[in-house]
């Protein structure tokens, strides 16, 4: 990685929060953040070298992206939901229902939120789930954040419909994309969360993409996640969850970018009781490379953290995943289960699949499964003896691989729009 003077940034950093109007305590923290990421190490993922990329080109803060395309460019399903849509570092439509916002729920772009509620997003932003300095790339996107979203559903709500966000990427000019999303459940609330991201142009760029979760006790949060970003974007995202005493959530994320990717999902259950569910798809293609840590770790009594990972790799890409379930000293009664199951449709492409269990406390219990292998050719000749043709049989096979996440996924036109993703991609 080439050396920056990160410090060289620091007027253009005060003059953006400046124009953003954020609260004196966020300027606070991005200077200090900026000081921070030339000490800081990368964080590691293991069996994936990417400290090469380029994950560290600094966004012109003050560029006007021309020719932004409209919301009704991208408008699915029902177009009267909850949803929010930002293409590049613009936010293009927002729309919640009256009876949502009379509940007190926000549901706006960050720096909007920022202005108008900069008490509750300082109660949960970078401070819980992620820390500012928790390594360099987190300290990189503290300074030079341009974008994002925050969520808030106060105590007791419950929203019966999904909340929608869509991020396009604008890769029509060469820039990279800073982007966070937040989001604060309080307590005994719930509702589904869904999200796509998708890349418009073909310019090389960087993402950096941070994904906060806090979920006060009782709260109910399901959240669903399709990532297409493009081919010339080399991406770094992290979505971590903050869980406390019986809260659930369910993550259900499809990783379909095309780009290099590594990727940080992290759920910490904090609370007594506390559930998380993650279940994970990814495909890789091309001469791709994405690595996937995903990690519960139990801080809790009696809490369950279970992990299911499925990939798809093909040509002479790779995917590595690493699972990590962590049970803590004092976490008596805790649950830690992961699967991480890789198939591999190509003799050129590297598939990994590391089950990792640091157990630290007795009387819990622990499991874990992992493979890499090929497509079952009993299941290929059983489907194939029925008069389907051998590669409709494989996509078959894969379908059935792939398909508890693809279920788990609650917009309909989002799921459809992943077996889509799917099929394409294995057409190829």
């Amino acid at each position: 990685m080439k050396e920056i003077n990160f410090n060289a940034y620091l007027d253009a950093v005060q003059q953006f929060s400046v124009m953003q109007e954020e609260p004196l305590w966020m300027l606070e923290l991005r200077k200090t953040a900026l000081a921070k990421i030339v000490g800081l190490e990368l964080p590691v993922f293991e069996r994936v070298k990417y400290q090469r990329w380029p994950l560290f080109e600094v966004p012109d803060l003050f560029s006007y992206e021309e020719g932004i395309l409209l919301a009704e460019d991208f408008l699915t399903g029902d177009n009267d939901a909850p949803r929010v849509i930002q293409v590049g570092n613009q936010t293009v439509m927002e729309q919640l229902p009256m009876k949502y916002y009379e509940q007190g729920v926000i549901f706006t772009d960050i720096f909007t939120a920022l202005q108008e509620h900069p008490d509750v997003v300082e109660q949960v932003y970078m401070t819980l789930a992620v820390a500012h300095d928790e390594d360099k790339l987190t300290a990189f996107h503290t300074a030079f954040m341009t974008s994002g979203l925050f969520l808030y559903v106060p105590k007791n709500v419950v929203i019966e419909e999904p909340l929608e966000a869509l991020y396009v990427q604008n890769s029509q000019v060469q820039n990279s994309w800073i982007k966070h999303v937040l989001i604060f459940a309080d307590t005994n609330s719930e509702f589904t969360y869904v999200e796509k991201y998708e890349t418009i142009g073909t310019e090389k760029n960087t993402a950096n993409i941070i994904v906060e979760v806090i979920a006060n006790p009782g709260a109910k949060v399901k959240y669903s996640a399709v990532d297409q970003l493009g081919e010339n974007t080399t991406t770094y995202i992290n979505r971590r969850a903050h869980i406390l005493k019986d809260a659930t959530i369910e993550w259900a994320i499809g990783v379909m970018n095309t780009g290099n990717v590594v990727a940080d999902f992290d759920t910490d259950l904090i609370g007594e009781g506390a559930h998380s569910a993650v279940k994970i798809v990814a495909i890789s293609m091309g001469k791709q490379i994405q690595g996937i840590d995903t990690r519960v770790t139990n801080y809790g009594r009696n809490t369950i953290g279970h992990i299911l990972q499925h990939g798809v790799i093909l040509d002479k890409s790779t995917l590595t995943f690493n699972g990590i379930g962590h049970i803590i000293k004092g976490a008596k009664g805790a649950d830690a289960q992961q699967e991480s199951r890789v198939l591999m449709l190509s003799e050129h492409a590297r598939g990994d699949a590391n089950p990792i269990l640091l157990i630290d406390e007795n009387d819990v219990t622990a499991g874990h499964a992992a493979s890499v292998g090929r497509v079952d050719p009993e299941e290929l000749y059983y489907l194939m003896s029925r008069g389907i043709p051998k590669q409709e049989a494989e996509r078959l096979v894969i379908r059935g691989f792939l398909g508890s996440v693809i279920a788990a996924i609650p917009l309909k036109v989002v799921r459809d729009g992943l077996v889509d993703t799917i099929e394409r991609k294995l057409s190829k």
